[in-house]
């Protein structure tokens, strides 16, 4: 590539672009006299005016300034919200497009990070979501004081801007109904808001939970002190307005920046856990408890990764990262015994909560990072012949893929939420594994994330 082109280039210059793939991140990209484009918002055949907004050595980021020739992958049905929140950055394709753009993202990641024999690596159709929208089951909405009008709704793509947001179309019309209703008790009672300039107010951010099988929501807020004014009456009115809610409670996170969650939360009123049913397994969520968002999509995701598994009588079955223990609980009849481990101690309590809610009497739940709890029962003579890992966005530690590849368990399954992390993994457990399939789920129709089950057998 001639680098000189580039320090030619301006921001605001514009140029004719034919847009030609996905990127990684849902972009367009392009190439303009051999310079890589990244475009948010284009399509592949899109033929498109871009105009330049960042200059870098080896690639540009543009936007659209014109669309000259409308890809035939593009939905003309689009809300405005699309452009200016993020979660909506794939409405504005079709959906079966969608789903053949996010195995294609798959395939991005794997050729950047090129796993041995990765061009051979059997990537089947993308599962479809059984809902497109209003399918999330969480909403987490910050909510600030700015200009003396509260808002709430979500930050605008790239910035820290709230754009006010009296609906959302993937989220559920209960969900949604129930934030404009107290947002309006907010008002009425005249509660301390958060202003970000003046760094005062209370109340930061509204989370809710909706239960799909039992239709009852748990309501978290999340504020900036111990203080809560006026609780019985805000109570009272928000029973009143929502009768599906089940519980109210409060998370103190003090921070300005950094994780959502604080340490300590207190439940205010009505039940400590929200109930769900998966694949038939009732499971209780406490609010800080992780849960797939697409709730009916995850019983097919567990399927899979069941089929995937291939479980038997005789596994001993490591669930890493197993959160509140779902998918241990809904694979521990199938196998002799289940060992999970989980970094968050409130997760763990949940699980074994959620072992004993559903009369499953073989597991057993470990507090820790799983690089150094499974070590440990290792050491204790605790040997899993079966392995279920679905870590966060940041893939398998170092240490745990060393540990997996010294062990070498028989049976192993790989859930991502990250195609470039999981394609980074494989680079190392291919060493001594092969990929029998790669299997993309569509939990975030959408968007352009991609959840990913992983069949590995030994070499």
């Amino acid at each position: 590539m001639d680098n000189n082109i580039t320090e030619e280039l301006n921001v605001g210059d514009r140029f004719p672009l034919t847009i030609r793939r996905i990127g990684i991140n849902g972009e367009g990209i392009g190439f303009f006299k051999h310079v890589i484009v990244f475009v948010p918002g284009a399509v592949p055949e899109d033929v498109i005016v871009c105009e330049i907004t960042e200059v870098h050595t080896r690639f540009l980021n543009g936007k659209i300034h014109k669309i000259r020739t409308r890809s035939p992958y593009r939905n003309e049905d689009v809300t405005p919200l699309a452009e200016k929140v993020g979660g909506l950055e794939f409405a504005h394709i079709k959906y079966e497009d969608q789903l053949r753009f996010k195995a294609d993202i798959l395939r991005e990641s794997l050729n950047k990070y090129k796993p041995h024999a990765y061009e051979h690596y059997r990537i089947k159709p993308t599962l479809a979501s059984p809902q497109q929208e209003r399918y999330r089951n969480k909403a987490q909405f910050p909510i600030q004081e700015i200009d003396g009008e509260i808002r709430c709704g979500l930050y605008q793509s790239g910035t820290q801007d709230l754009v006010d947001l009296p609906d959302m179309s993937t989220q559920m019309d209960l969900t949604m109904k129930a934030i404009r209703n107290i947002v309006k008790i907010i008002k009425e009672l005249g509660l301390p808001v958060y202003n970000p300039e003046a760094k005062s107010g209370i109340i930061s951010m509204i989370v809710i939970r909706q239960s799909v099988e039992f239709n009852k929501l748990q309501v978290t807020f999340i504020t900036r002190s111990k203080k809560f004014l006026k609780e019985h009456k805000f109570v009272e009115a928000i029973r009143e307005a929502i009768p599906e809610i089940s519980s109210i409670s409060q998370n103190i996170n003090t921070e300005d920046q950094g994780a959502v969650w604080g340490d300590e939360t207190r439940l205010i009123w009505g039940d400590e856990y929200l109930q769900e049913d998966i694949n038939g397994y009732t499971f209780n969520l406490s609010p800080r408890a992780f849960l797939q968002l697409n709730s009916l999509q995850t019983d097919k995701l567990y399927d899979l990764a069941a089929e995937a598994l291939h479980p038997a009588p005789s596994d001993i079955l490591l669930d890493a990262y197993c959160g509140v223990g779902t998918i241990g609980i809904t694979l521990a009849k199938q196998v002799e015994h289940v060992y999970g481990i989980e970094i968050i101690p409130e997760a763990i309590a949940d699980a074994k909560k959620n072992s004993e809610l559903n009369g499953i009497t073989n597991t057993d739940y470990y507090v820790g990072s799983v690089d150094e709890v499974y070590p440990k029962l290792l050491e204790d003579d605790i040997h899993p012949n079966a392995v279920i890992v679905d870590p966060p966005r940041v893939g398998l530690d170092d240490k745990l893929i060393k540990t997996i590849l010294a062990n070498r368990p028989e049976k192993f399954v790989y859930i991502s939420c990250n195609p470039s992390t999981l394609a980074k993994d494989l680079t190392q457990l291919v060493t001594k594994y092969r990929v029998d399939y790669l299997q993309p789920v569509d939990m975030f129709p959408q968007t352009p994330h991609v959840e990913t089950i992983v069949k590995l057998s030994r070499r």
